[in-house]
């Protein structure tokens, strides 16, 4: 982060050097290093299979189901190391992840999903349908589809059920996975100013992971841009708005204009992020 983005804000995550192997023996991650300040939205750009989605596991402690491990490096929050804690400890923290894919409970309704998110609150009903009702004002379709079964619902609907799932418990943080993934432009569009409007307003923090350059700098404040693994380049939206390399890969423009698909597979041969 700049020295100006850190003096603004405080700390909230910090990701110090991690290492993520699975089954014992493929490494994944390779001394990824990222901060998330309090109240801002950091992006993490990258092709598929960069390791996007094995970073927000890594910090949501989700990676063990599926046999792999943080084994250097550590993560904290709120200045408290975290990668040891088991993810419904995190939940209660503050941390909550929406994953790639959606995966609503597809036999409940949509507000019974809305509900299941806050299965870790305790503080009455009042509490509850208040957060509800919050919920309803930034996602007014969800209102008109709140009795409609979740698996049957459209994609767009359930992206938006799974934020606001996220939601009623409070978060902090959420690790947002791949909005866009499959969805219209159009939604995509609406998605995204409402993550943007529920960072200003209410105040949460977004660590987002998304291939599409173009939307996810749009909202955010600070990105890295991560490869096989390693960030090779970080730096505030604008900046990498600008970056030739960002513009030339990720948004198919360059200082000759819009690229056709042959020249970014011969680019992708010859980036130069560390020159």
């Amino acid at each position: 982060m700049t020295a100006a983005t850190t003096a603004s804000s405080q700390t909230l995550l910090n990701v110090n050097n991690i290492e993520v192997i699975y089954d014992h023996v493929i490494l994944v991650l390779k001394g990824v290093s990222l901060q998330v300040p309090e109240g801002r939205i950091v992006t993490l750009l990258g092709a598929n299979g960069a390791g996007k989605t094995t970073t927000l596991k890594a910090i949501s402690n989700l990676l063990r189901v599926e046999r792999g491990e943080v084994t250097k490096g550590n993560i904290e929050y709120q200045g408290q190391r975290i990668d040891r804690l088991n993810p419904a400890a995190l939940v209660r923290q503050g941390i909550i992840q929406v994953m790639e894919g959606r995966h609503p409970f597809g036999h409940l309704t949509c507000e019974e999903n809305l509900l299941a998110g806050a299965y870790t609150r305790h503080d009455g009903r009042t509490a509850l349908q208040r957060d509800m009702d919050m919920v309803y004002t930034y996602f007014p379709r969800l209102a008109e589809r709140r009795h409609a079964k979740a698996g049957y619902v459209s994609g767009g609907e359930q992206q938006m059920m799974v934020i606001g799932r996220a939601l009623m418990a409070r978060p902090k943080l959420i690790l947002l996975d791949e909005p866009s993934m499959g969805l219209a432009p159009q939604l995509v569009a609406e998605i995204f100013d409402i993550v943007a409007r529920l960072n200003r307003e209410e105040g949460v923090s977004f660590l987002l992971a998304e291939q599409n350059a173009t939307v996810a700098l749009r909202v955010a404040d600070y990105g890295y841009v991560l490869e096989n693994g390693r960030v090779v380049l970080d730096g505030d939206a604008e900046t990498l708005r600008t970056n030739e390399d960002v513009k030339e890969f990720y948004l198919g423009l360059g200082t000759a204009g819009r690229r056709s698909y042959r020249d970014v597979k011969h680019y992708r041969r010859r980036k130069r992020w560390l020159a």
